[in-house]
C-alpha cells in the first residue's frame, strides 16, 4: 500500500514506460505508411475509431471499478480480522486466570496470522506480480513473506508438539484454528473457563474460519478471465488503430500553417496518439496491478503491516516488554 501523498509522475511513466515504447512504434509505423509509403488509403475513418475508444473506455471503466472493489473487500477483511483479534486478545485474558494458558491462546492465533498472511503471499499464474514493470518496482520495497519462511516464523509462536502437525498440514491455517479448539474444549472441560465463555471463544473461532474462507476465496478466484481478455484485446486494438484514424486531420494542418512545420504536420500524430493511448494503456496497467490485492505489489493490503501491529498489540497485552517493532514503509512503500 502507498501511504505518501501521492505516486510521483516520474514513477509512474517510469512504471508504463515499456508500453509508451510500444506506443511510440504504433504512431511512427501509422506516420511512415502515410508519409513515407503514400497508402493514405489505409487510414481508419474517425467516426470508427471514436465509437472504439468510446466502447474501450467502458470496459475500461468497468475493470478498474471492479478491480476497486476486490482491493476494497480485502482491506475491509482485514480491517475486520483486525477489530476481532484485538477482541480476542482481550477475552483470552480475562476469561482465564492463567497467564499461560492466556498466552497459549493469543500466540496460537498470531500463528493463524502468520500462516494465513504467507498462505496469501503466495504466486498464483494470473496475478501480475512477476510482470517485468511490477517485479522491477519491487526494488522499492521490501515483502516481508520472502524475506522469512514460513517455517522460521512459526516456530516462535507454537510449541514443538503443536508445530509438527501444522508445518505437515495441507491446510495449515485451519489446522491451527483446530488446535485453537481443541485447547479452548479443554480448558471448558477443566472448569478454567465456563459455559458462556466456552461459547463465545468458539463463536470467535467461528468467525475467524468464516474470514479466512473469504480471504482465501478472493485470493484464489481472479478477476474474470473472460472479461480481463477483452478487455486487453478492446485496449490494444484501439491503441494501434488511433494514429490510423487523426494522422488524415493532422495532415490538412499543414493547409494552414507556415515554414518550417508545413508538410510536416502528419508526425505530430506521433505525441498526440501517444497521450490518449497512453492514458488507456495506463489506467489498464493500473486495474491489473489492483485486482489481486495480496499479492505482493505495491497496491496491496498490508496485511504484513497488521499482522506486525496485531503481533505488538497483544504481546503488550500479555505484559510483554520484549516487543518487535513496527513495519516501516520503504519509499512510501508498506506490506
Amino acid at each position: 500500500m502507498h501511504v505518501g501523498k501521492s505516486y510521483r509522475l516520474g514513477e509512474f511513466l517510469v512504471w508504463t514506460r515499456r508500453n509508451t515504447y510500444i506506443l511510440f512504434l504504433f504512431g511512427l509505423f501509422a506516420v511512415v505508411i502515410h508519409e513515407t509509403w503514400g497508402l493514405k488509403w489505409l487510414n481508419v475513418p474517425w467516426p470508427v475509431v471514436a465509437l472504439l475508444g468510446t466502447a474501450t473506455a467502458f470496459t475500461v471503466g468497468f475493470k478498474n471499478a471492479q478491480t476497486y472493489n476486490r482491493a476494497a473487500e480485502g482491506q475491509r477483511l482485514w480491517t475486520d480480522i483486525l477489530s476481532l483479534s484485538r477482541f480476542w486478545g482481550t477475552i483470552s485474558i480475562d476469561f482465564l486466570d492463567n497467564h499461560d494458558q492466556s498466552r497459549a491462546l493469543i500466540y496460537r492465533h498470531l500463528a493463524w496470522l502468520t500462516a494465513l498472511r504467507y498462505y496469501l503471499r503466495e504466486d498464483r499464474v494470473w496475478e501480475s506480480n512477476e510482470k517485468s514493470h511490477n517485479k522491477e518496482y519491487q526494488r522499492f520495497f521490501h515483502i516481508p513473506e520472502r524475506i522469512k519462511t514460513v517455517e522460521t516464523e512459526l516456530k516462535a509462536l507454537l510449541p514443538d508438539h503443536e508445530l509438527e502437525p501444522v508445518l505437515g498440514s495441507r491446510n495449515r491455517i485451519g489446522k491451527i484454528l483446530s488446535l485453537q479448539s481443541k485447547a479452548i474444549k479443554s480448558l471448558n472441560a477443566n472448569g478454567e473457563v465456563i459455559a458462556v465463555q466456552y461459547s463465545v471463544l468458539q463463536q470467535m473461532l467461528k468467525d475467524f474460519h468464516g474470514l479466512q474462507a473469504k480471504c482465501e476465496q478472493l485470493k484464489d478466484s481472479p478477476y474474470p478471465r473472460q472479461y480481463a481478455v477483452i478487455n486487453n484485446i478492446f485496449v490494444w486494438t484501439f491503441c494501434f488503430m488511433l494514429p490510423f484514424g487523426i494522422v488524415h486531420d493532422f495532415d490538412l494542418l499543414n493547409e494552414v500553417v507556415d515554414a518550417p512545420l508545413r508538410g510536416y504536420m502528419a508526425w505530430v500524430t506521433i505525441p498526440f496518439s501517444m497521450l490518449i493511448s497512453w492514458m488507456y494503456i495506463s489506467l489498464e496497467q493500473v486495474g491489473e496491478s489492483t485486482e489481486n490485492p495480496f499479492e505482493g505489489s505495491a497496491n496491496d493490503v498490508p496485511i504484513s503491516q497488521i499482522s506486525q501491529q496485531l503481533n505488538i498489540e497483544l504481546r503488550e497485552m500479555l505484559g510483554e516488554n520484549n516487543l518487535p517493532e513496527d513495519l516501516q514503509a520503504h519509499n512510501n512503500i508498506v506490506l
